[in-house]
């Protein structure tokens, strides 16, 4: 079950985000601002002659920080089109595709989780996050990227392209690809959801886990097909 989420009107230009620049997020959340943080308090701790010191090294310690900022700033949105082949950048991974809305309030519930399981499943599984959403701009997305704390790649599927390829309807929604490409499951990550607007405590059953597993052991999941709960994508053919 699912209802419409409400759309945006942004028609920003597209940019593209490199998957290989995903650690800087990393680094600046886990690192930098920790380091900037640890170095303030630590000479601000010490006597007078060492806070007049920790005022002159201030923009010093903070430039050292904010490196990993300006890069994150210049990361961008990959922009898939018919013809482009995002399964093949994998270099014989499983490939995962998780489709999430801005707007839609279950998408965000599931960051924490879908963050588990890439980092989880890191070495043998490319984790990518679709936005089909053909009125969410590329400013937009790198908001949400950045409210969720997401390391993740992400793509615009502006032309549906992926869209139609991972038979996805909702967000969210997961598609899993074997290592030849081959689309062997699709449809809800967990049943948190029974339905739209009521949750469990706890999810009991994992089929985006299970299909991973799967699938980096060259087996067919159990379930191939397990339909979504949340937001339906409008526009599809």
């Amino acid at each position: 079950m699912a209802v419409p989420c409400a759309n945006v009107s942004d028609k920003e230009d597209q940019v593209f985000l490199p998957p290989e620049k995903a650690e800087v997020l990393k680094y600046r959340r886990r690192f930098a601002l920790p380091l900037f943080r640890y170095l303030w308090t630590r000479f601000l701790r010490v006597h007078d002659k060492g806070r007049k010191r920790a005022v002159r090294m201030a923009p010093v310690v903070l430039l050292m920080a904010s490196v990993p900022l300006s890069w994150s700033a210049q990361q961008k949105v990959l922009e898939i089109r018919q013809g482009s082949n995002l399964l093949a950048s994998a270099s014989g991974k499983v490939v995962v595709l998780v489709f999430v809305r801005r707007d839609c309030p279950i998408s965000g519930r599931y960051a924490p989780t879908i963050q588990r399981m890439s980092a989880e499943h890191r070495r043998r599984t490319q984790f990518y996050l679709v936005f089909p959403d053909k009125s969410e701009s590329a400013s937009q997305i790198h908001h949400y990227l950045g409210e969720f704390h997401y390391s993740i790649p992400a793509v615009r599927d502006s032309e549906h392209f992926l869209t139609r390829q991972a038979h996805a309807q909702f967000t969210p929604e997961a598609a899993v690809f074997n290592t030849k490409g081959a689309l062997v499951y699709h449809g809800r990550i967990d049943n948190l959801y029974p339905s739209f607007g009521r949750a469990r405590p706890a999810p009991t059953t994992h089929e985006l886990e299970d299909a991973i597993h799967a699938a980096e052991d060259g087996r067919l999941p159990s379930a191939e097909a397990v339909p979504g709960v949340g937001c339906y994508i409008s526009d599809l053919e």
